[in-house]
């Protein structure tokens, strides 16, 4: 099944977090086409999907530029041709595929540490606008821009038959992911997505900040102590 989809992926240099945002018409997209780890990069895999390029693209980004990672995962599919993938790597590095059997509107655009990708949209002004926002949000935290530029893409006119999901995931290199957000089944997922991470970034966001990590296995609830969080 071809699943018209338009999607950014970025990694930020400051933070060293890699992240990915997507919506589309189909319902559920974000358990499906959605990767990204700090010490590899960000992927999105759609059109007809094959989520293993998103297993196995993290694995050799561990290693690889993203160019190569690319390739890497397209030489070992049996259908790049109705494939569309949009990979950055922990350097930075972008890299896209659009197979020529996806559904039009299709297309990538690649920047300075991010990727936009959409197939079945309304126009290649989709993908300009989403390009246009992230680049003009520079400074931003990563899970914001890749939300604004979801946003941008949307208003151009998105998937051409309407929306039903949306995901947004950011990775800081934990074990856990920082923001892993989905809204699976809406006749709005994008101002969905928006609502549920306002939400997300007042309330949890600094629990999250406080969990254990590997470095700090005790965490740092005590900053949370006093303020009424906890």
């Amino acid at each position: 099944m071809h699943i018209g989809t338009f999607s950014v992926v970025a990694h930020d240099a400051a933070s060293g977090e890699c992240g990915v945002a997507t919506s589309t018409g189909m319902p559920a997209i974000g358990g499906l086409s959605v990767f990204a780890h700090a010490e590899s990069g960000a992927i999105a895999t759609q059109a007809l999907i094959n989520p293993l390029l998103g297993v196995d693209g993290l694995e050799l980004l561990r290693s690889r530029p993203a160019d190569e990672a690319l390739a890497g995962v397209l030489g070992t599919d049996p259908a790049p041709a109705v494939r569309q993938v949009a990979m950055v790597d922990k350097n930075g590095r972008a890299a896209a595929h659009t197979g020529s059997e996806t559904h039009p509107w299709s297309g990538h655009r690649l920047g300075d540490g991010y990727a936009v990708a959409g197939n079945t949209l309304a126009g290649g002004q989709v993908l300009d606008a989403m390009a246009q926002r992230y680049e003009e949000d520079a400074g931003r935290p990563l899970a914001e821009r890749l939300l604004r530029a979801l946003e941008a893409g949307q208003e151009a006119g998105g998937d051409r038959r309407g929306e039903q999901s949306a995901a947004l995931y950011v990775h800081r290199g934990h074990p856990y992911p920082y923001v892993d957000l989905r809204v699976d089944h809406h006749p709005e997922p994008v101002a969905e997505l928006r609502r549920i991470h306002d939400a997300v970034t007042a309330e949890l966001l600094p629990f999250v900040e406080a969990l254990p990590t590997r470095d700090r296995p005790a965490g740092s609830f005590e900053d949370l102590l006093g303020t009424g969080d906890l």
